[in-house]
């Protein structure tokens, strides 16, 4: 059995660490506010609007479009999580960074390729400020 244990990143200097939480704390505003379009306002002329809907679908799909803002919810806890962390919470703002960006390619190759821009564009640079700001 192989343990893999990682070495802790060096603390953040310079203006990328400054910018850097500013970045992931965008990105998990936008996942809360999708967690309200999807969990709260799906059915709603707002939610319709912002996923381009017909509410005769938007009634039809609105359990599964509220498990789906579920697990926006929890990205967005998991970024605040690494914010509240401070210079102990950049791997964990790196992970779920990681999994924003995965889940806003999904979502763009599975669903509308506007993800990629919404979603996934926003959390890579996030991602990569995050990263730079150690180096």
């Amino acid at each position: 059995m192989v343990l893999v244990v990682a070495a802790p990143m060096k603390p953040a200097s310079g203006p990328m660490a400054k910018i850097a939480p500013v970045l992931v704390a965008i990105v998990a505003i936008e996942h809360l506010y999708i967690l309200v379009l999807e969990m709260f306002l799906w059915t709603k002329p707002a939610g319709i609007r912002a996923f381009g809907l017909t509410p005769e679908f938007a009634e039809q799909t609105a359990v599964l479009a509220a498990n789906q803002g579920l697990y926006n919810g929890f990205l967005a806890a998991g970024l605040i999580w690494g914010l509240i962390l401070k210079d102990d919470g950049v791997s964990v703002r790196v992970f779920f960074l990681s999994c924003v960006v995965v889940a806003g390619i999904f979502g763009a190759l599975t669903a509308k390729p506007s993800i990629l821009f919404v979603q996934a564009v926003p959390a890579l640079i996030a991602l990569v400020v995050t990263l730079l700001a150690r180096r």
